[in-house]
C-alpha cells in the first residue's frame, strides 16, 4: 500500500526499524472533534479513510511505547502522509530477549494448577516433566512458543490424590500422555505484559486458550549461558476437556470444583539445547 492509498498513512517502526503492529491512529480536526480512529496492519502501516482538505492532529498510541502526536495536512484528493513514524519504548519497559531459539529449563521452571476442593480449600498440582521451545522473533509478536507436559508428573504430595488424577476419572494418563501447547498469536498489553493466544490439548481435547504473561527481561546466568524469565496464567474449565469427573457431591457442593487456574513461571535458556550442568 503507498502512501497515497486511502487518507491519512504512516509506517510506524521501533528504533531498530521494526514495524509496530499494534498500533492507533487517532485523528481530530481543528475543533478537537474525532474524524477517524483506525488499528495498523502487521506490517505497522496505518491508513485511513480519505478525509476533507485540512489541517489535523494524528496521535499514534502503541502499549509499551510513547505516543507521537503530529500535525497532518490532507491536500484536495483526501489523502496525506506522515511518512515513516520512529516510536520510543515507554519509560520501565524491559529490553526484549535476542531474536532466535529459547529452550525452556524444567530444572528452573514451574506449572501449578490449583482447584478448589469441596468448594472450601484449594488443591495445588505441580507437573514436574516439562519440556519445550520459544522462537523469539522481530517483530517480537510473530514469536511463537511449543511446549508439552507428561500428564503422568501430576504431584499434589498425596499419592493416593496423584494415582486417582492419573486415572481415567481425571487425566488418564495412559490414554493421553502428553499436555501440549502451541502459541497462535502474541499482543502487547503493557510496558512488560502480554496476552498470548494458543491451543492447549489435554485429555484428548484441543481447545483454543488465552494466558496472561509478564515478561521479566534476561540476562546472563553462572553457566555463561543467557537465560529469559517469563511468568503466565490462565484459567481452564475441565468440562471444556471433557474431564467431568463429580462422583461425590456433599451438600450439593462437587468435590473438585470446575475451574482451574493454572500459573507459569517459566526460564528459557538462549541456544538449540540446555547447557550440561
Amino acid at each position: 500500500m503507498s502512501d497515497n492509498d486511502g487518507g491519512l498513512s504512516a509506517r510506524v517502526r521501533t528504533a531498530e526499524g521494526w514495524p509496530v503492529p499494534n498500533v492507533t491512529l487517532t485523528v481530530t480536526d481543528g475543533a478537537g472533534r474525532q474524524v477517524a480512529r483506525v488499528p495498523a496492519d502487521a506490517e505497522g502501516t496505518v491508513t485511513t479513510e480519505p478525509l476533507p482538505p485540512g489541517i489535523y492532529t494524528a496521535v499514534l498510541v502503541a502499549a509499551g511505547y510513547l505516543p507521537q502526536a503530529r500535525t497532518a495536512q490532507i491536500g484536495s484528493n483526501g489523502t496525506g502522509s506522515l511518512g515513516e513514524v520512529t516510536l520510543a519504548p515507554a519509560a520501565g519497559t524491559v529490553k526484549l530477549p535476542p531474536p532466535g531459539p529459547w529452550v525452556i529449563d524444567p530444572a528452573h521452571s514451574s506449572v501449578v494448577a490449583t482447584a478448589r476442593h469441596l468448594g472450601i480449600a484449594s488443591i495445588k498440582a505441580r507437573f514436574g516433566d516439562l519440556a519445550g521451545r520459544i522462537e523469539v522473533r522481530r517483530p517480537v509478536e510473530q514469536s511463537t512458543v511449543r511446549a508439552e507436559i507428561k500428564a503422568a508428573s501430576i504431584d499434589t504430595g498425596v499419592r493416593m490424590r496423584d494415582d486417582h488424577l492419573r486415572s481415567p476419572d481425571f487425566l488418564d494418563v495412559d490414554r493421553f500422555p502428553m499436555i501440549e501447547f502451541g502459541s497462535t498469536g502474541l499482543q502487547r498489553e503493557g510496558t512488560d505484559t502480554w496476552t498470548m493466544s494458543g491451543e492447549l490439548t489435554l485429555h484428548g481435547q484441543c481447545r483454543p486458550i488465552q494466558l496472561d504473561l509478564r515478561y521479566s527481561g534476561y540476562g546472563p546466568d553462572p553457566w555463561g549461558r543467557v537465560r529469559a524469565a517469563f511468568h503466565a496464567d490462565a484459567v481452564l474449565h475441565r468440562n471444556d476437556f471433557a474431564i467431568d469427573y463429580n462422583a461425590m457431591v456433599r451438600a450439593g457442593v462437587a468435590a473438585i470444583g470446575t475451574t482451574i487456574k493454572i500459573e507459569l513461571d517459566i526460564q528459557a535458556v538462549q541456544g538449540e539445547q540446555l547447557p550440561e550442568l
